[in-house]
């Protein structure tokens, strides 16, 4: 069955879909969605240095998206507002490495598969690493579920609770590396933002409990990955921007029946 470039094509959408679902829900609750595009940006960085390094993308990726998240939260309110850091890093880290990757002699590498990702070219291997690294995720977010909830409610809660905020927005930085990771294969470093953030977005409409939000967040990452393969097969378009316009389409939809509920 896994000899299928669609088969595999479709268990890779919908396993980045189950891991984007949970930490795509946070980051809409915190708006904290510049800040998931930035650790995005800074992966193409981590790309460049496994290449050289001859180690695993996953490897570098998850360390360069790790290091970027850990340093916007080190020096948030040390003089910088969060935004100019998120602005300042992001693009510094894809330039450099965009940069880093022309200097990369003897080594043959399609920039635009990990810019905007080739989801028909994954393999056996990288659908162990998209599932390992979604359930790696889908775990870290169910340990922590009650903890993060609270002190994305309100921080004074979770201190009075004996909850420390900040260890909560390491688990979610870690989740968030993780997964930027895992989905470069699949959309792309430039796309990875919008898997998280357009079906949390689109299923808060028809969600009353953060759980039922989370749940319907993989639903709808789930079919619009199948979606926009189909879409990408008959239209002949590239597969990873497909993909992200059918969930646009799901959260376009969400919106206008939002916008006519009494």
């Amino acid at each position: 069955m896994l000899d299928d470039f669609m088969t595999r094509a479709t268990l890779a959408g919908v396993g980045v879909a189950f891991a984007a679902a949970p930490l795509g829900s946070f980051v809409v609750w915190r708006r904290m969605a510049y800040f998931g595009d930035a650790t995005a940006h800074a992966a193409i960085l981590g790309v460049a240095l496994s290449l050289a390094l001859n180690m695993s993308i996953f490897t570098g990726a998850v360390a360069v998206a790790l290091a970027m998240a850990l340093t916007v939260t080190l020096l948030t309110g040390r003089g910088y507002a969060m935004d100019t850091l998120l602005g300042v890093l992001a693009h510094s880290a894809l330039a450099f490495g965009l940069v880093a990757v022309s200097f990369l002699s003897g080594i043959r590498i399609d920039l635009m598969a990990y810019l905007f990702g080739d989801i028909l070219a994954v393999s056996r291997g990288d659908l162990a690493v998209i599932w390992g690294g979604a359930a790696l995720v889908v775990g870290l977010i169910g340990w922590r579920w009650s903890a993060l909830l609270t002190s994305t409610l309100s921080e004074e809660l979770a201190y009075a609770g004996g909850i420390d905020p900040r260890r909560e927005q390491l688990v979610l930085t870690l989740g968030l590396a993780i997964t930027v990771a895992v989905a470069i294969k699949v959309v792309g470093v430039l796309l990875i933002a919008a898997m998280l953030i357009i079906p949390a977005a689109a299923a808060r409409p028809l969600s009353r409990t953060p759980e039922e939000m989370t749940v319907i967040a993989a639903v709808i990452g789930s079919g619009s990955a199948i979606a926009g393969l189909r879409a990408a097969y008959v239209l002949d378009t590239p597969a990873g921007p497909s993909i992200v316009c059918v969930a646009a389409l799901v959260f376009l939809a969400t919106s206008l029946l939002r916008a006519a509920r009494p």
